[in-house]
């Protein structure tokens, strides 16, 4: 395999560990800077050129984008899936983890732990979104903020208020964040790669810092994951588009709660703290990939007229309902089933004998007219009742009894 790392470091740790463990397993490899790439585009010919130089042929591509160069190096990436060279973390999924506020909003339609998160810009929606939350103390975060840095701990609702005034003031955009009072000070790093965890390891914050980072002091200790805790990191990389992360876990009473899916993920205290060949389980992974790339769909099938994707769901008294993928008669329709998904699992290119129960939901692959007969139309999903508090009710003679309708909706200039 001839494997490029894209890297503006090539003397850091990471970068160094994963070139090291290429080379013991006889693959050539180069760390070529992602800041000197050119992108050249021409009609069915996408290029890159490297320090003004036509790029070689690789067979595969490990991006290590930091946080600085996002939308260049994601630009790059792109390029080189364009050029159907295999990267080990695409360019959307290396985007979709890169903002805060973006990652949560994917994984919130999923069955997934997460802390209660909110995102307002207007000062009046400040005090009821950290109601919302569950109330102070409350975790602010920037929504590009990395290690560490800007994570606060507001211990009131006036100094929050303050908090985010400020950093609004200088065109931040923050977050506000359920705090997870168990977990105070510590934290769990799962590393992905492909569909399993290679390594865990457990970061407990030093003194009176609440940030468990490396890089603000924090200790690490191996941490032995549960099944749970497992499929919950693995769950979250898939969802964000990641082949390889490092998956930050908050151990909250009910479970899991995903904090961060992290794109390049450091080697360096995970290796240290667990003594495992991290980079080689990586290296390995890629090599395995080379020859069997995974196909972005969305690029593929604008080229299949006629013929799409879609979820189709088996309701309670549905045509489908106890009947067997076989003889559903959606192959016959020209429906390929992918996948099924029951009870928060996922079941591959399901057997033609599984029977399909009511909540079953099936991925497939077909003749767009045929699928969309099939899909029920859509309801609006319950919303989860607000806990409201009882306002104090005006006095008589605080009513006023006849009030115009533009004051109280507000003229049209207004």
């Amino acid at each position: 395999m001839k494997l490029a790392i894209l890297s503006c470091s090539p003397k850091a740790y990471s970068t160094r560990r994963l070139r090291e463990a290429a080379e013991r397993r006889g693959h050539a490899v180069k760390v070529l800077n992602t800041l000197k790439f050119s992108i050249d585009l021409d009609e069915g010919r996408p290029d890159l050129f490297f320090r003004s130089k036509q790029l070689s042929h690789y067979d595969a591509v490990l991006p290590r984008i930091g946080a600085s160069i996002t939308y260049f190096g994601t630009a790059v990436v792109r390029q080189f899936e364009q050029m159907d060279v295999f990267s080990a973390n695409s360019s959307n999924g290396i985007a979709n983890s890169r903002d805060k506020l973006r990652s949560l909003q994917i994984l919130s339609r999923h069955n997934i732990g997460i802390p209660a998160t909110t995102f307002v810009r207007d000062r009046k929606d400040v005090l009821p979104a950290i109601s919302r939350v569950g109330g102070a103390p409350v975790i602010i975060k920037l929504l590009e903020g990395t290690q560490g840095v800007g994570v606060i701990l507001a211990e009131s609702e006036k100094i929050a208020e303050a908090i985010i005034e400020t950093l609004q003031s200088t065109k931040q955009n923050v977050l506000l964040q359920k705090f997870v009072a168990e977990s105070k000070g510590r934290d769990v790093r799962a590393f992905v790669v492909g569909d399993r965890v290679v390594a865990a390891m457990r970061r407990v914050a030093q003194g009176q810092e609440f940030r468990s980072n490396v890089h603000r002091g924090g200790r690490t200790e191996v941490v032995d994951l549960d099944e749970r805790y497992r499929e919950t990191a693995v769950r979250a990389a898939q969802i964000m588009g990641l082949r390889v992360a490092g998956v930050d876990m908050l151990e909250a009473k009910e479970g899991p709660q995903i904090m961060e899916v992290n794109s390049s993920p450091g080697l360096e205290g995970i290796e240290t703290c667990t003594g495992l060949d991290i980079a080689g389980a990586v290296i390995d992974y890629m090599a395995a990939q080379v020859d069997f790339p995974e196909i972005d769909l969305r690029q593929r099938l604008t080229v299949s007229r006629g013929y799409g994707v879609t979820e189709i769901h088996i309701p309670d008294g549905g045509e489908f309902k106890g009947v067997t993928v076989e003889s559903s008669g959606l192959r016959e329709r020209d429906i390929n089933v992918l996948s099924l998904h029951r009870d928060g699992k996922v079941i591959p290119n399901p057997k033609p004998q599984r029977e399909l129960v009511a909540g079953d939901r099936l991925l497939c692959f077909g003749k767009l007219e045929e699928m969309r007969q099939l899909v029920p139309p859509r309801t609006r999903k319950r919303r989860r009742p607000q806990v409201k508090k009882l306002e104090p009710q005006p006095s008589r003679e605080e009513v006023v009894p006849d009030i115009d309708r533009d004051d109280r909706y507000g003229t049209p200039e207004s």
